[in-house]
């Protein structure tokens, strides 16, 4: 039975790919920083499909936590065969009015987390063989918005050069670029919702079968749904001084988690 791990796994798009995967069978690490809500969903999850959900309490923005994880994303006997990066959040404000300790707090998680886990990963699963990473970055990746989709494009850039580099390694990595998800991550974050039309809304659980299935096709990118793959081609043909103002006029409110 294979072992998938999921950050950021109580809550949104993480808590969608706990229920997908341990429904199909896979045993899972669930890795957040409330032990409280981890242990119920662990609980929930057994009795609900068998499957054995191992807890890891961690804080993504310490090295400590992300160290943790990167330990047991190591380790050769109980091995790990789909890393989950989705833990993430989002910061209220526009350049400058964010602190700068909330920016590089955010960096800590977007990047070097994604970064070390990933490499933590990929090197364990490149000597099986086998293995797949999903990082989960944003449609923010692809309009010029503040820190939040700049850490988004650098999850996409870097996962598709990785991708590249381990081809025909039997590791498969893809970037997982949502709209807005009906999650948590926008209340966290104190962020308004009300100018936000009812068709950009995603379902977290039909986005991660979606994604899942990208994952398998072999995909470096997913979008997964066709409004969104539709505004991402308009967005493609629009000058970047456009969407500059666009998105300046909607604030920094994209976010999947």
């Amino acid at each position: 039975m294979t072992t998938a791990l999921i950050t950021g796994s109580t809550a949104g798009i993480g808590a969608a790919f706990a229920r997908r995967l341990a429904a199909q069978g896979h045993n899972l690490v669930l890795v957040a920083r409330d032990t409280k809500r981890l242990g119920e969903q662990a609980t929930e999850l057994h009795d609900r499909h068998g499957i054995e959900a191992e807890v890891l309490a961690a804080d993504l923005s310490t090295d400590e936590g992300i160290a943790a994880v990167e330990r047991r994303l190591g380790d050769r006997t109980h091995p790990v065969d789909l890393l989950v990066n989705n833990a993430g959040f989002g910061n209220k404000g526009r350049y400058l009015e964010v602190s700068m300790a909330d920016e590089l707090t955010m960096l800590k998680v977007h990047i070097e987390a994604v970064l070390r886990l990933t490499s933590a990963a990929t090197e364990s699963m490149r000597s099986r063989g086998r293995g797949g990473v999903v990082n989960v970055a944003s449609v923010a990746a692809f309009v010029p918005r503040g820190t939040y989709g700049a850490s988004k494009a650098w999850v996409v850039q870097f996962t598709q050069g990785a991708a590249r580099d381990l081809s025909g390694s039997g590791v498969r990595l893809m970037a997982l670029c949502p709209g807005f998800v009906r999650t948590e991550f926008h209340q966290r974050a104190g962020m308004g919702t009300d100018n936000i039309p009812n068709w950009m809304w995603l379902d977290a659980d039909k986005l991660v079968a979606a994604a899942l299935d990208d994952l398998a096709r072999g995909k470096t990118v997913s979008i997964p749904d066709p409004r969104y793959k539709a505004l991402m081609g308009v967005v493609k043909l629009t000058p970047r001084g456009l969407l500059g103002g666009v998105s300046s006029r909607t604030g920094r409110k994209y976010g999947p988690q």
